[in-house]
């Protein structure tokens, strides 16, 4: 890289680490990167000062992105991707949608009240419709291709081969 904003190897490397793994998290960056935590926090202030990057809250953790490549709609998705069930719970509606709770529940072999954590959070975000059926609610992805295709084009970024299973990684992306 060439911009003169970039001149400093340390900076360089942390805008790097975003650019290849959109939605990073504090904590993931200071691990992977090994700077002192004052000297991470230091230069991701002046990335997002300078207008680099982009900061994302997701209700627990701080998230960063390249300010030019995602707006807030593609941040919410990319966020959700971020959390391994959520990533999960959106892979299970993409492919055998719409399902209950009781039914990704089992699908995931984790307690009903952490998948309705995790579909509220997707709710929150506008990622998941709920609708009743009956005695029971279902969920399905707002907009599927939107999270067919981010998930697609970053998915060297996420560790979990179970979703690249579940979703048979989409050929027509």
């Amino acid at each position: 890289m060439s911009d003169p904003d970039l001149e400093l190897a340390s900076r360089r490397a942390i805008y790097q680490r975003i650019a290849d793994t959109p939605g990073i998290h504090f904590r993931a960056l200071l691990d992977e990167l090994e700077y002192a935590q004052g000297t991470l926090q230091y230069h991701l202030r002046w990335l997002a000062d300078e207008d680099l990057i982009d900061v994302s809250n997701d209700g627990k953790y701080t998230r960063y992105y390249l300010a030019t490549e995602f707006d807030e709609v593609d941040r919410a998705v990319m966020n959700a991707l971020r959390r391994e069930y959520s990533r999960r719970i959106l892979a299970h509606l993409l492919t055998d949608g719409p399902l209950s709770t009781t039914e990704l529940s089992d699908r995931l072999n984790k307690a009903q009240s952490t998948v309705s954590w995790h579909l509220s959070k997707l709710a929150e975000a506008d990622l998941v419709t709920k609708e009743r059926d009956g005695r029971s609610v279902v969920y399905e992805v707002s907009d599927p291709d939107r999270v067919k295709y981010l998930y697609t084009v970053h998915r060297r970024s996420f560790t979990d081969k179970v979703v690249d299973r579940i979703l048979g990684l989409w050929d027509s992306y």
